[in-house]
């Protein structure tokens, strides 16, 4: 189990995830959110907690993105040396008329390409622009490669839903422990 706490102005957070099992419990005050990260880590066979305070009396910005770059940082930190891993994920997850895609690389380069084309503002109490956000902090404070796109689907909820499942399915793939004792990369080095 790996931990880690974020303070700042604008958010308090503590993580806890085992990349390997455990029931996802995720609370930062935001319902949609929090059912986007509990459903990544249930399909991702992440045990994942997250307890987040924030400043939600301005909006769901910082929130959002601090969970996002806590919960990635932690991911990192637990990935260790990501020597006797898959490395590389892929998955497709059909959300009743939505389907979304995604690709993941567990070599410590974070990059991302998030395409989820949402067509309304908000879902719940979350500003889409935030969960493309989310994503990509998540990517980045991960230090990973994450492609994820929803290829179509006409209800914002299930584009969301799909892309977030997807996300997980993925990781669950790229870290399927391989036994090796070498990092799974010709350069001999995640890093």
């Amino acid at each position: 189990m790996t931990r880690l706490v974020r303070k700042t102005k604008e958010t308090e957070i503590t993580i806890e995830i085992d990349l390997y099992g455990g029931q996802p419990r995720v609370e930062t005050g935001l319902g949609f959110y929090d059912h986007m990260w509990t459903a990544l880590a249930h399909h991702g066979g992440l045990g994942l907690s997250v307890h987040a305070k924030g400043d939600l009396h301005i909006d769901d910005h910082h929130t959002v993105e601090d969970v996002a770059l806590a919960v990635g940082a932690a991911f990192d930190r637990a990935l260790g040396d990501r020597v006797g891993i898959a490395r590389f994920g892929h998955a497709y997850v059909p959300m009743d008329e939505a389907l979304a895609r995604t690709a993941v690389d567990l070599v410590a380069r974070p990059f991302s390409v998030v395409r989820l084309g949402f067509r309304r503002e908000r879902i719940g109490e979350v500003a889409t622009e935030n969960l493309v956000h989310a994503l990509q902090s998540f990517a980045s404070a991960g230090r990973f490669t994450l492609h994820t796109e929803v290829l179509y689907g006409d209800n914002d909820h299930h584009r969301a839903e799909g892309a977030f499942k997807s996300v997980g399915r993925a990781l669950r793939m790229a870290l399927q422990p391989t036994g090796g004792a070498e990092a799974p990369s010709t350069k001999g080095t995640m890093g």
